[in-house]
């Protein structure tokens, strides 16, 4: 009796051994087992999303992969939060006009933590919406890091996970450039445009060290709304890749509004003290090659670097697979987003080119027609893309700026227009700011190719001067057009 019962307990053991050496054998080998797709996307940013979903409405078995939150940059750490703040610095901007326009407003109190907890839900919700759209969209959301594998097809593994496609996009974007401890002692004591909205308070002494838009930007936003700001740049002006008439006019408006400007300067050290931040500036005379003074900003609760950006490209392990990068990672394409390896494209900010959330939607959802609608010729035109910098007050631009436009079309075939003029909205108020205004023409029949403009209300003036400006519209056709009165916009189509 007692022989059957080991015998049982033998046979029982044998089978649960059977069991689990089968469950690790498919383990194993549904782990080494790569899922197929028709398009395969690498970031659930702006152009990743807009390629995978026009891809899926167009019948492709589609799936997207993304580390972080879906949305990128745009949505989660740049163009949404900061508009927001943006929308709350111009309402401080308004309350200094209110008296004026017969408004008592001296009680206002502002809250940062209302408006970052108001800002941070709305973000969310947007993080939500995206994931409904595609799941709606029967797209297939993968959350991990992907990375190419060695495999003679072009494969990624995420999580352990192999997944491969005919087709496959990186859409991988960007992320603020950062200086090292080495370069500038101390530099890790300060934060990037990533850790501004994770900001609680408003700082009372803010450094900004950047002359970009990203830097005017910020610069702005926490001027206005009450925190002392300096601006240091290297050069005498912000936005020196913008039209000249623009960077001035910016680099003017910033002092006026209150942003302590250094200019021919640079952090040279950081360090950390019982009251905030010291940051030591050196300051260069441009006239004098060795002249330099040193100074030091104290009780500094955030310095901010704002010098430029990087693409997200070197955890990828793309190049074994072929794909090319310039020396600073973007991913070099042709004028179709193709990579220098077949079945592999790239597009947004990775590529280093045309850095805006618009430009990346465009060129996936151009992607995925050529890709599965057989539109051979479907690609982006990068010429004449306008673009807004959200200064105070903000910036319009599209096209050529004075510079471009005579090296590409000869200094006697270029004709400039341009004014400027306190808007109508500033007739009764203390608080003055001008608009500026520029159309640069090309040609016997003038033909604009480049309009340019900081003012009140140009954000939203910009579009429908650039839809004229990409048909190829002359000065005559703005002159022919009747003026909309009073508004500032009119001027452009008054200019002599």
């Amino acid at each position: 009796m007692q022989l059957i019962k080991v015998r049982r307990l033998l046979c029982v053991s044998l089978q649960r051994h059977e069991l689990i050496r089968r469950s690790m054998a498919s383990d194993r080998a549904s782990a080494a087992e790569t899922t197929r797709f028709d398009f395969l996307v690498i970031g659930g940013g702006s152009g990743g999303l807009a390629g995978a979903r026009r891809a899926a409405e167009l019948g492709a078995n589609t799936a997207v992969i993304e580390s972080h939150k879906l949305g990128g940059t745009c949505v989660n750490v740049g163009c949404v939060p900061k508009k927001v703040m943006w929308n709350a610095a111009v309402h401080a901007e308004y309350l200094h006009d209110h008296s004026d326009y017969g408004f008592a407003t001296e009680n206002a109190q502002f809250s940062w933590e209302t408006l970052k907890a108001k800002r941070d839900a709305y973000v969310s919700h947007l993080n939500r919406i995206y994931r409904n759209n595609l799941d709606r969209a029967k797209i297939q959301t993968i959350q991990g890091y992907a990375r190419f594998t060695d495999d003679p097809e072009p494969t990624v593994e995420v999580n352990g996970r192999k997944l491969t496609a005919p087709h496959i996009l990186i859409a991988t974007g960007g992320q603020p450039s950062v200086l090292s401890d080495d370069e500038v002692p101390g530099a890790s004591l300060g934060i990037t445009s990533d850790g501004f909205f994770e900001l609680e308070t408003l700082p009372k002494r803010s450094v900004i060290v950047g002359a970009g838009y990203i830097a005017v930007e910020m610069a702005g936003i926490l001027a206005t709304l009450g925190s002392k700001t300096s601006l240091v740049i290297r050069q005498t002006g912000v936005l020196r890749n913008f039209d000249a008439f623009i960077s001035a006019n910016c680099t003017k408006e910033l002092q006026n509004n209150g942003v302590d400007l250094w200019k021919n300067s640079q952090v040279t050290s950081v360090s950390k003290t019982d009251k905030g931040l010291e940051v030591t500036i050196v300051t260069k005379d441009p006239e004098k090659k060795n002249d330099e003074k040193t100074s030091t900003i104290e009780e500094v609760e955030c310095l901010l670097w704002a010098i430029g950006r990087q693409p997200n490209s070197s955890g990828l392990n793309i190049g074994s697979m072929g794909v090319d990068t310039d020396e600073r990672g973007n991913i070099i394409v042709d004028e179709f987003q193709n990579t220098s390896r077949p079945g592999i494209y790239a597009v947004g900010d990775v590529c280093g080119k045309a850095l805006l959330t618009p430009v990346a939607i465009a060129a996936g959802r151009k992607l995925a027609h050529r890709l599965f609608e057989g539109k051979k010729d479907s690609k982006l035109d990068y010429s004449t893309i306008p673009t807004v910098v959200f200064s105070h007050p903000p910036i319009g631009t599209v096209g050529l700026t004075e510079e471009e436009a005579i090296k590409s079309h000869e200094k006697e075939n270029v004709k400039i227009y341009k004014t400027s003029f306190t808007p109508m909205y500033h007739a009764i108020t203390s608080r003055k700011s001008q608009c500026i205004m520029k159309l640069v023409c090309a040609g016997k029949e003038e033909k604009v190719v480049g309009l340019h403009m900081q003012g009140l209300g140009c954000d939203e003036m910009l579009q429908g001067f650039a839809v004229a400006i990409k048909m190829g519209a002359t000065k005559a056709d703005f002159d022919n057009t009747v003026a909309i009165h009073p508004t500032s916009s009119e001027e452009f189509v008054t200019m002599r």
